[in-house]
């Protein structure tokens, strides 16, 4: 029997935007963003490929424009819906995705 993690409840994601949620591992955890387009999720970890920051310009608040996701650093813009770097300085494939599910109403890691 696997044991889901469950990250947020859905609507704790405003539609179009995002939040920040850290996750605790063996290894010392690691900051997600979930990003919320209608019913579907995307998880992508809150570390710019630019810098190494996290992307947030406050904890858990995030520039969100055009369906882009900005590192409120240096500007480097991210598409809403994959991940993948847009512009500015990104280096690389963009974002670090992670899969999850919404089950019942809840966010959840497989």
């Amino acid at each position: 029997m696997s044991v889901r993690k469950t990250l947020c409840r859905l609507d704790a994601i405003p539609d179009g935007g995002a939040i920040a949620v850290d996750v605790e591992s063996s290894t010392g955890g690691f900051a997600l963003i979930l990003v919320r387009q209608g019913e579907q999720v995307m998880a992508y970890h809150n570390e710019c490929p630019h810098a190494g920051r996290r992307l947030d310009w406050a904890p858990g608040k995030f520039l969100i424009d055009s369906g882009l996701l900005i590192c409120a650093a240096h500007g480097a813009s991210f598409f809403l819906e994959s991940g993948r770097c847009y512009a500015g300085p990104c280096r690389g494939a963009g974002l670090a995705t992670l899969r999850v599910e919404v089950i019942d109403g809840e966010v959840r890691l497989p």
